[in-house]
């Protein structure tokens, strides 16, 4: 059974404010004798804002990515679809693909097809180093590579660099994304496959 919207709401502003105060755990001390404090305060919760702002980003361009139409992101954000699409549609540049030797773009990809993609291109030694709305860039080893995508709000980070996954860039909320060689020499058939050929 789901929460009602106020129930979520409280919990969310808890979690919120729990991490806010866990970035300085002595500012709820000095709120109250500091009145210098309410500046740092205010600074946290602004630097805080524009990180939801960024993650509100992160989240369209993934339902995006998941085939979800601006009409229903509208919908939810409680806009028109020309008013989600102008606010949260960036530009992809696809004409940047990669071709060389040493460096490939892995385009166009889906939230549904990408470690698919990764995973044959992972057996030809090709990881991935970056990645963004619709595409993976990836360069190539001498042994095969697996990877691994997980929800950026977990808490499997330590567990996993533990385990030898490395982190590939910056968080793509709500995906985080790891690679590991796996010792084993390459396929030669996993190259990847160039989607403009």
């Amino acid at each position: 059974m789901n929460e009602e919207p106020a129930q979520t709401d409280d919990s969310l502003r808890r979690a919120l404010s729990d991490a806010i105060a866990s970035v300085d755990p002595t500012l709820a001390g000095r709120l109250e004798h500091e009145p210098d404090s309410y500046l740092h305060l205010i600074d946290l919760t602004s630097r805080s804002a524009e990180e939801i702002a960024q993650l509100l980003q992160f989240a369209v361009t993934s339902a995006r990515q998941a085939s979800v139409s601006w009409e229903r992101i509208g919908q939810q954000l409680g806009m028109s679809r020309q008013a989600a699409q102008q606010r949260f549609g960036r530009v992809l540049d696809s004409t940047d693909v990669h071709h060389s030797d040493e460096k490939r773009r892995l385009f166009p990809l889906t939230a549904f097809d990408e470690m698919d993609a990764l995973a044959e291109a992972g057996r030809g030694g090709w990881h991935s180093i970056s990645y963004g709305m619709y595409f993976h860039d990836v360069i190539q080893s001498n042994e095969q590579w697996e990877h691994l995508r997980v929800a950026a709000f977990g808490s499997s980070r330590h567990r996993l660099e533990g385990e030898g996954w490395q982190r590939i860039g910056t968080m793509w909320f709500p995906w985080a994304y790891y690679a590991r060689p796996t010792g084993k020499p390459i396929e030669t058939d996993g190259a990847p496959v160039d989607p403009t050929a």
